[in-house]
């Protein structure tokens, strides 16, 4: 709908942001004695936590699960319309039911709460109006009031729909910690994706999809660039008779080298490496190979079982993989 009134846009955005900024952090005098037993008894359920809402408070309600899921925490979700219409099977004897509504009033919530005390199970209310049915009839209550929407008219879900969103988050990561969930456990279901690589994929993984490059100190210039351009990736690593590594020759040791006034007939891969070659041990994640590199503004590092060389990782590999 458009109408003759100009309006301050970067006004109206800073404004939105800065209510809803208040909003939440207005939350912090609800963490209360109710919030902490319900990090508790859902840390402690054998069942799982079934959260449900109408409206736009639906919609959290399917964020806050996806979050807790992807946790370590067991949720779903449940419409409360669908609810009343069947849906209720889904609710299993141990699992805690929590319902989300800014008002607590609604007719569908009105209709499932009886439903979901007669079947026992623990209820909690995530509501904006501590007076509302919902909050009464729950067992605890995780209080999101806020002042005012930031919609004009203090009507559309927007002020409120971000606070239960923090609230959520609090509660996913309150649980997160109790449970002592690791970037090991978070990767186990995030498989997919640069996310899911960055959390499991190894230096060996990429490591070994390249030759090893490798030349002994002994090795002439030609040796060098042969073994150089032979694997192609601009770098060979240097071991003695015993193969233990002793340093690096990259094209642009080559490059400097030939840019002095020496005689090439003589030189061995000794008198052009580079030694104390920046090394990282093949079990290591592959995005700690990145910020590796990064700090040290290289684009190689010699991949190690120990203090046995295996090959090399290339800052390529991991543009291909999706990891920058």
């Amino acid at each position: 709908m458009k109408n003759n009134v100009t309006i301050n846009i970067g006004a109206v955005a800073r404004r939105t942001i800065a209510m809803e900024a208040t909003a939440i952090n207005d939350l912090q005098q609800f963490i209360d004695a109710d919030f902490e037993k319900v990090v508790e008894l859902i840390a402690t359920c054998n069942g799982r936590l079934v959260v449900t809402g109408i409206g736009k408070s639906a919609i959290i309600a399917q964020k806050i699960v996806a979050t807790l899921n992807s946790t370590g925490t067991p949720a779903l979700f449940m419409h409360a319309a669908d609810a009343i219409h069947g849906d209720l099977g889904m609710i299993r004897q141990n699992d805690i039911v929590m319902c989300i509504s800014k008002s607590g009033t609604s007719a569908e919530v009105k209709v499932l709460v009886p439903l979901v005390k007669n079947f026992g199970n623990v209820l909690i209310a995530m509501v904006g109006n501590t007076s509302s049915f919902l909050a009464q009839e729950a067992d605890y209550v995780l209080n999101t009031t806020v002042s005012q929407e930031a919609c004009p008219n203090n009507l559309a879900p927007t002020t409120s729909t971000t606070a239960q969103l923090a609230m959520g988050d609090a509660l996913a990561v309150c649980l997160i910690e109790w449970h002592g969930f690791t970037a090991a456990d978070f990767a186990k279901f995030h498989p997919g994706g640069a996310l899911g690589k960055k959390l499991y994929l190894k230096v060996a993984d990429l490591s070994k999809l390249h030759q090893a490059p490798q030349v002994l100190t002994t090795s002439s210039l030609r040796e060098v660039i042969v073994e150089i351009s032979s694997k192609m990736l601009g770098v060979t690593a240097v071991l003695d008779e015993n193969g233990q590594l002793q340093g690096i020759i990259t094209d642009g040791d080559l490059r400097r080298m030939l840019e002095k006034s020496v005689s090439t007939a003589s030189v061995t891969a000794k008198d052009i490496m580079s030694v104390n070659p920046k090394t990282i041990q093949q079990d290591e994640l592959a995005i700690n190979a990145l910020e590796m590199m990064r700090r040290n503004d290289i684009t190689q590092l010699l991949a190690m079982d120990g203090t046995r060389y295996t090959g090399i990782i290339h800052l390529h590999d991991l543009i291909r993989e999706g990891i920058i």
